[in-house]
């Protein structure tokens, strides 16, 4: 039975991440944003909440929401968490509070989900095998796989980056594996599902493998014996979207950075081969933009394109700029999710 989400209204769920982090500071620092109207349950422990908050004013910040003020379940934690000190007691609470919010979206007394940054080292720590939140949450949903996809909109213009990477949290070695035509062709199904949500014929761009794709076989023979073919069959299945591809990996983004400047539009959507292939170009035009969205899961869920920032957590150094931005994308296609991320 399909599990829905209430998902034109409600609250949205947010994970506070792992505790020695950032996830606190983001997250207060985002709800105090004028103009940011978004209801929310938080998830995680009261106690630490209303002392990050305490320290964060220490600190000299201002623009924080009051915890007070804010709907919360409350999951404690088992013992203290100093911040930028993480491990297996933070890895323990990070996973029970993701698993928590998620309930909540699935039971439909949230909208969406939002999480803050966890330690995939604290989760290994705590003993939660997983590469990471993507994977878990597929597996609270009960789908197979879920996939990565990065956005943000261009700050000149209307246009909007938007890379889904083909594979996720796995060895680089790990990469020629697991790519074959099946996977590449349910990545660009769902590529295109999310890109219809703005453009109804979207042109979509896929980045190759090898270095200059291939070189017609002279750097690598996935190009030429399966990923160029499986590029064709697609297209005559899609023949109203424009498909490029597999274009070299180290040129395809250019047209991205110039529309990220405002020079044009780049395309609609990118397919990346693998993690850092997608993540590199994303980071150098978006790191404070970009949100991290999982399709294939029965409700959308967004978070930021960082990490847990354990250099700086507690100082009051953080930009919630990246959460800001996952809290207004859950909020803004979080209505259209069902049709768009269902697999």
């Amino acid at each position: 039975m399909e599990r829905r989400s209430n998902l034109d209204s409600g609250p949205l769920a947010v994970a506070l991440g792992d505790p020695a982090g950032i996830g606190a500071e983001i997250v207060l620092k985002a709800l105090a944003r004028a103009g940011l109207n978004a209801p929310v349950v938080l998830v995680g422990c009261r106690r630490w909440l209303e002392e990050q908050h305490r320290l964060l004013r220490v600190a000299g910040c201002t623009a924080l929401a009051d915890p007070a003020g804010i709907s919360m379940v409350d999951l404690p934690l088992a013992e203290p968490i100093t911040p930028g000190q993480t491990g297996a007691a933070a890895g323990a609470a990070s996973f029970a509070w993701l698993t928590q919010a998620t309930q909540l979206v699935l039971e439909g007394r949230c909208r969406a989900l939002v999480t803050a940054p966890i330690a995939k080292a604290s989760w290994q720590a705590a003993g939660h095998r997983y590469p990471g939140q993507t994977e878990r949450l597929a597996e609270l949903c009960g789908v197979g796989e879920a996939s990565m996809l990065f956005t943000a909109r261009a700050p000149h213009g209307r246009w909007r980056l938007n890379t889904l990477l083909a594979t996720t949290h796995i060895p680089l070695a790990e990469v020629p594996r697991r790519l074959n035509p099946a996977l590449v062709e349910r990545q660009l199904d769902r590529l295109l599902a999310f890109c219809q949500r703005f453009e109804p014929h979207p042109r979509l761009v896929v980045a190759g493998l090898n270095p200059h794709a291939g070189e017609a076989g002279h750097l690598g023979r996935e190009e030429v014996e399966w990923l160029e073919p499986c590029l064709r069959a697609w297209r005559l299945r899609h023949p109203t979207v424009v498909v490029d591809g597999p274009l070299p990996p180290d040129t395809c983004w250019l047209e991205a950075a110039a529309a990220w400047r405002g020079e044009g539009n780049g395309a609609d959507g990118y397919l990346a081969l693998y993690h850092d292939q997608g993540l590199i170009p994303v980071k150098l035009l978006a790191f404070d933009a970009a949100v991290n969205t999982t399709l294939g899961l029965p409700f959308l869920r967004t978070s930021p394109d960082h990490g847990t920032a354990f250099a700086i957590a507690g100082q009051g150094r953080a930009r919630p700029d990246s959460m800001e931005a996952a809290i207004t994308a859950a909020l803004d296609l979080g209505s259209a999710s069902a049709a768009t991320t269902r697999t």
